[in-house]
């Protein structure tokens, strides 16, 4: 019987110990790219945080995520986590580059539009999540770079 496909973690679910409370019965198994996506924001009025982080096809942009195996507990776990049952995110497939060959795995978008600015604490929270879950130094440091608003906004 075939592996199920495996769970692509990104934005503040790139940092293990994000992973280690959200799902702690599921192992890191690799990381890797979502190419022809990129990393985006929208839903502004669905998060006292303001925007939220989510994914969008985008040919020639790429988005680093870490793969899990997680256990059906941990999914249902997730699930909750990333507002499912409200609808705030849903699931999709996508298929990961990584340097074992291509993974078939699924990931959380949010299911509202794309659009507005994160605030410094939230994007900075990203990139230290990015930096913790092993991205290249210059993925971290373009989420850093990216506009922003106040915190105070």
């Amino acid at each position: 019987m075939p592996a199920s496909p495996a769970y692509a973690a990104y934005a503040t679910n790139l940092d293990p110990e994000v992973m280690s409370r959200k799902a702690p019965h599921s192992p890191l198994r690799s990381t890797g790219w979502l190419q022809d996506w990129r990393l985006t924001f929208g839903g502004e009025d669905r998060s006292w945080q303001g925007p939220l982080a989510t994914v969008v096809e985008a040919p020639g942009e790429q988005v680093y995520v870490a793969l899990y195996d997680l256990t059906e507990a941990d999914e249902v776990r997730m699930d909750a986590a990333e507002g499912m049952d409200i609808g705030l995110f849903r699931k999709i497939r996508v298929r990961v580059k990584t340097l074992d060959g291509d993974v078939v795995a699924w990931t959380y978008v949010l299911d509202d539009y794309e659009g507005g600015l994160p605030t410094a604490r939230y994007l900075g929270g990203l990139a230290d999540a990015a930096e913790a879950g092993g991205a290249p130094h210059d993925y971290v440091l373009g989420l850093r770079a990216r506009p922003c608003r106040s915190n105070d906004a």
